[in-house]
């Protein structure tokens, strides 16, 4: 049975579960005798057999005049997990905004069309859906956020014609801040970094889904030291929200102001990077290099406070009063915040 499962695998999967098998073993008060090893590591075989055919590639073509292709490109490519049992895919949200094609890639090279159910900007994540049964695939059951800890051994797969199963360790559990506008609350750093890491699936030695890919990041620790990976969105955020995401195609707490800013901290401060066209931001004047020093009379430091300050309002449209230094000038500028997701171009059609 084993020698079967494991003929499988990629020599990179073999890799990966022996690595996982010997962390496991060593953990205490596991026995170590030949014959749990090897009942552990056939156990580990058959979940990572299983967990790898339910991530399939994802091919993305946007709308003709979608705005997130000056940032993400007009083609895009990576991944997703299968995690209903009538194929419902999670993947990371960016890959398929604005989307007018998506095109699937089984673990059995098996292609087909899909279609978006939710895009969900507080989470990140976006779900899918294929045109056609998936056949052969069974659906990724979920872990937990604190069921694994820095320095657990985990595994990235990735799906599609290159797709592979790599080995990586948490590095670090954080709040993580996005320069677009994004912020959650808890995120996964995993390292080494895995290139194709757009909607990969992060698994533990169970096979259970924890995380989804979303980023190359330079300081994976949060030391302030150079160590590269990745960071996933914890499907704990997914849990509470699954039936509203595929009700409604996104979340209450999506339904929020947005001003079209790209900021960076830099050095304490809050500095607008770049201001979107078109955006509630452009047309009140903003510009890059100024300083965000308040919302609504409250200082600002951090990305997450001012995203914290932003979003502490009844609607998206409400008015948001920003202080912002430009040099040595410091000015009031007002505002109204818009939802998102009302400036995102659709399919014709939709």
């Amino acid at each position: 049975m084993v020698r079967a499962l494991r003929a499988l695998l990629h020599p990179a999967a073999r890799q990966v579960l022996a690595a996982c098998t010997l962390a496991l073993i060593s953990v205490p008060g596991i026995p170590t005798h030949a014959a749990n090893v090897e009942s552990q590591q056939q156990a580990a075989i058959e979940a990572l057999t299983r967990s790898r055919a339910a991530v399939v590639g994802v091919e993305v073509t946007a709308v003709g005049g979608a705005r997130s292709a000056d940032t993400l490109g007009q083609r895009r490519s990576g991944s997703g997990v299968v995690i209903g049992a009538d194929g419902l895919i999670l993947t990371i949200g960016y890959l398929v905004l604005e989307a007018e094609t998506i095109q699937l890639t089984t673990h059995a090279n098996q292609s087909m069309p899909a279609r978006v159910v939710a895009y969900d900007l507080a989470t990140g994540f976006g779900l899918v859906r294929p045109l056609l049964p998936l056949r052969g695939v069974r659906p990724v059951k979920m872990g937990a956020l604190a069921d694994l800890h820095p320095g657990d051994a985990v595994i990235v797969a990735t799906g599609g014609e290159d797709g592979e199963v790599a080995m990586a360790q948490v590095v670090g559990k954080r709040p993580f801040s996005g320069y677009w506008e994004y912020h959650i609350d808890a995120a996964f750093f995993t390292s080494p970094p895995v290139g194709n890491h757009s909607g990969a699936a992060l698994l533990n030695s169970r096979g259970e889904l924890l995380g989804i890919g979303s980023l190359l990041v330079g300081d994976a620790s949060g030391e302030g030291k150079p160590l590269p990976g990745n960071m996933f969105v914890p499907v704990d955020l997914l849990k509470p929200i699954l039936a509203e995401l595929q009700q409604n195609g996104s979340s209450r707490q999506s339904r929020r102001p947005w001003l079209g800013l790209t900021s960076a901290e830099r050095q304490g401060r809050v500095q607008v990077v770049r201001v979107t066209k078109d955006s509630p931001a452009e047309a009140a004047g903003l510009e890059p290099g100024d300083v965000v020093v308040a919302v609504d009379g409250t200082e600002v430091a951090t990305l997450e406070t001012f995203y914290k300050n932003l979003w502490a309002r009844p609607s998206p449209d409400a008015e948001v009063r920003l202080t912002v230094l430009r040099g040595s000038i410091t000015r009031a500028v007002t505002l109204r915040g818009v939802d998102r997701t009302t400036t995102i171009a659709k399919p014709a059609g939709i």
